[in-house]
């Protein structure tokens, strides 16, 4: 297939929230400007401009400001200085008839539906109870929740205290969760006796006490019932009761929430991030970007320890039905999520690439007459997925794939309604967003491959990291390689045409004889080979000065890895990628280590080959497999 993989039609064009947007900016006070590109290019070249006119058009709901950009100095940009807002009223200004919230477990478990007016009547009673038990404003509240309805109520409840809510989902360990939700010195724990998967109830009830036990700020512990189970001396959710909900209007850098990095290079960072930045962010980048509306039902298969639930949670922002689901997205059938989508009239899907992958080795063919936008994010998309969604979904469908992060809660670069999409590439760079590749030199290069800088600043930065006082480990992470320019360490490219390439983490660069490479290439090619089920590329400078690239490969249904195979992967990352793509050495692993959202541990994983301790380089309670660890250590005492 050569061209674009999609096309928008002329009627997706002129009925986009974004050409909307844009025509409107022409007839107050705004520039007229012809398209995309020139709708971003002024976006960026004009910050305070831009965010005030977005302020306008979506009517944020808050007191006047005083300036919209008092300050552009990064780290430290100071947004809309006077004004005053909360989360919390910008969702339930859409209150009406309808569904808010869908609750979808597996296949076999009740599903419910919350309807504006509930939600707003259920948030109002925990609110309430959590006014009852002595959270203010500044306090923390945490959960340790699946990805349910009552996770959603808590958050907005916290949010509408002007308390801070950070959270895990079940699926972390004790420890891991400790490790994160502990830093806060929270006052209240919100959770849930278990949730099922697999076809299978998971009793956390342990995990729970051991969380009690180990954050000793803990006043109060909240349990929702999910599986019918009790545990003594934890206080039963309840909504009961109609309460008048009474949001806090706090100032436009009012910490909202608490996210957590994936701690694959040591304690898990907080990050933090402000009510105003986040609900102008989410109200741009799903308006304008993914084309939500209030008449659409959005579903992201996700969960609360990933910045992508609060994303998703984000639908509520512009009005559009959200819909929870705590289930394995293969149960009981591969295509269980597709089935889900298509059964909830799903029109924004967002999955991963591993999702897609494996729908497509397992034979899937989804029907889903109601989509309209399939998201994609978490890793880069391989152009074999691309393809597979326009043959199986058709034109009508449009993959948005998009690259962010936690530390933005948002995406640098993705889809818009208005452009058209090219298989393994990335349309657009978003709006708001100075998005450019520096090379080694720091200059902006076009068809080159180069770091992702961002040049200006945006209002979703973080407000700082959790016990940072003075900025440092903040001003270490995205400022200390360029002054003054975000680096977010991701190697990119920015085509000509415009769009966006993303090879994986420059801190995992492939670099063999001084010719930079993408492990997102290998991956590519490799693994969509029927034989292969995933892989991890890794180039590890040795103590002698040489270098050692293994590709690592996980093998689908008991395959071995003969000679015969070995040559037969080469072969194609030589012909598809590159000769000099083409690994040293190919060694067969029982599984791949990822962090608990998904991403291969490209860096440690190279750091334990080189030599290092598992200590040293992984918090292991961040690791989906921490076994899997033992397994790369061991390779690199037998070299």
């Amino acid at each position: 297939m050569t061209g674009p993989v999609w096309i928008p039609s002329q009627a997706v064009v002129d009925g986009s929230t974004v050409e909307r947007y844009r025509r409107w900016l022409s007839t107050h006070g705004g520039p007229d400007l012809p398209d995309y590109t020139a709708l971003h290019a002024w976006s960026v070249a004009e910050p305070a401009r831009f965010w005030g006119s977005l302020w306008e058009y979506f009517d944020i709901l808050a007191t006047p400001y005083d300036e919209v950009l008092a300050s552009a100095e990064m780290p430290g940009a100071r947004w809309f200085t006077g004004a005053e807002l909360n989360y919390v009223d910008q969702v339930f200004r859409h209150v009406r008839e309808g569904t808010a919230v869908v609750d979808e477990p597996e296949p076999g478990g009740v599903g419910r539906r919350l309807s504006w007016a509930e939600l707003r009547r259920q948030v109002a009673a925990v609110a309430n109870t959590l006014r009852g038990l002595g959270v203010e404003r500044g306090d923390r509240v945490v959960g340790y929740l699946p990805n349910i309805a009552e996770a959603v109520v808590a958050l907005l409840a916290t949010a509408s205290l002007g308390a801070i809510w950070s959270s895990c989902g079940q699926d972390y360990s004790a420890p891991a969760a400790v490790s994160r939700l502990g830093q806060l010195t929270p006052k209240v724990l919100i959770t849930a006796d278990g949730y099922r998967y697999n076809g299978k109830p998971q009793d956390r009830r342990e995990a729970i006490t051991l969380l009690r036990n180990e954050i000793p700020s803990l006043e109060a512990t909240i349990m929702v019932s999910r599986l019918g189970l009790e545990l003594p001396g934890v206080t039963p959710w309840s909504v009961d009761g109609d309460h008048p909900l009474t949001v806090e209007a706090v100032p436009f850098d009012h910490p909202l929430w608490v996210l957590f990095s994936s701690g694959t290079t040591g304690k898990p960072k907080g990050i933090v991030h402000g009510h105003g930045g986040v609900v102008l962010e989410h109200v741009k980048q799903l308006s304008l970007h993914l084309d939500l509306r209030p008449e659409d039902t959005f579903l992201w298969y996700t969960s609360p320890s990933w910045m992508m639930w609060n994303f998703q949670v984000a639908g509520l922002l512009v009005g559009a039905t959200i819909v929870c689901h705590d289930g394995n997205p293969g149960f009981p059938t591969p295509g269980a999520l597709w089935d889900l989508a298509r059964r909830l009239e799903v029109t924004v899907l967002g999955t991963s690439p591993a999702y897609l992958q494996a729908s497509e080795k397992a034979g899937v063919h989804p029907s889903l007459p109601t989509l309209r936008t399939l998201g994609a994010t978490g890793s880069v998309v391989p152009p074999a997925a691309y393809r597979w969604v326009a043959t199986e979904l058709g034109s009508e469908v449009a993959l948005a794939s998009t690259s962010g992060g936690t530390d933005v809660v948002t995406a640098f670069a993705g889809a818009v309604p208005t452009e058209p999409i090219w298989a393994g590439e990335i349309s657009v760079p978003c709006l708001g967003v100075a998005l450019e590749a520096w090379d080694a030199n720091g200059r902006s290069v076009i068809d080159e491959v180069g770091e992702l800088v961002v040049t200006q600043p945006m209002p979703s930065m973080p407000l700082s990291f959790w016990d940072d006082p003075d900025g440092l480990r903040y001003h270490e992470a995205y400022f200390a390689h360029y002054p003054g320019v975000w680096r977010h360490g991701d190697w990119i490219t920015i085509t000509g045409r415009g769009t966006v390439v993303v090879h994986g983490r420059s801190d995992s660069t492939l670099n063999r004889n001084g010719v930079r490479m993408g492990s997102a290439d290998i991956y590519a090619v490799v693994e969509k080979l029927p034989e292969v089920a995933e892989s991890l590329v890794i180039g590890a400078e040795q103590p002698d000065g040489g270098y050692w690239m293994p590709l690592f490969v996980v093998l689908a249904n008991d395959i071995e890895l003969t000679e015969e195979l070995t040559d037969k992967i080469k072969a194609a990352i030589r012909r598809d990628a590159s000769p000099r793509h083409v690994p040293d050495e190919i060694i067969a692993v029982r599984g791949i280590p990822h962090t608990r959202t998904g991403k291969k541990l490209e860096v440690p994983v190279k750091r334990l080959l080189q030599g290092a301790a598992v200590a040293d380089v992984v918090d292991p309670q961040s690791v989906d497999d921490a076994s899997l660890l033992d397994v790369f250590a061991g390779l690199s005492s037998r070299r």
